[in-house]
Parts: C-alpha cells; structure tokens; sequence
C-alpha cells in the first residue's frame, strides 16, 4: 500500500484509497480492537465490506451481524449502520463504494 493514499479516522483507525474514482472507490481499512464506527447512512453511496482479517460486528438498521475472515455484506443507501472490531486482534477490512461515500455520509447518532 506504500503507492496509496492513506488517512486516519476514529481512534487510531487508518484507511487506504485502492481506488479513488467518483464513480466507485476500494478503501482497505484498519481497525484496533475495541473500536467503532459512529452509526451513520450514505444518500446516494451502496457499500460492500469485506473481511480480510479479525472479527467485526456490522450493525445495520438495528440488527448485529458477526463477520469473519473471507465473509462480505452490503449496505444500501439510506440504511444506517457502523462496523465495530469485536474481536482481540486488528481488525482489515475492504469497503467498496458506488459512488464514492465520502461527501455523502450523515451521522445518526455518536453512541
């Protein structure tokens, strides 16, 4: 990833633009254990997450799903949700967005 643009969200999250195009981007993203995003939604921007390493728990529109290693799940747009590392170890993750999310996302609530 040493070509790739890289920025930090959260505490102590990293991310990586594999893709930065309006039309779509591919972020692989980091993780330490114990945190979370804020529960937000995207207007327009449909996302698949994909698990590359570690334990998350996605929360969409109030439900709770455990993903693993080599396991994926889509957000449509207008559907509130945030991934969380439950997991003990960090937690690699692609986010594939179409369009690009950035510019597009509406936090819910900050708990």
């Amino acid at each position: 990833m040493a070509n790739a643009e890289q920025y930090s969200w959260g505490d102590d999250c990293k991310a990586w633009f594999l893709l930065k195009e309006p039309k779509l981007t591919v972020i692989e993203e980091e993780m330490p254990p114990g945190t979370s995003e804020l529960l937000h939604f995207h207007h327009k921007a449909q996302q698949l997450f994909y698990m590359l390493q570690g334990e998350a728990v996605m929360e969409i529109e109030g439900e709770f799903l455990d993903l693993k290693p080599s396991q994926s799940i889509h957000v449509a747009p207008g559907n509130p949700h945030r991934i969380r590392n439950s997991g003990a170890k960090t937690l690699r993750f692609l986010v594939i967005s179409e369009p690009e999310s950035h510019g597009d996302k509406e936090i819910v609530s900050d708990c």
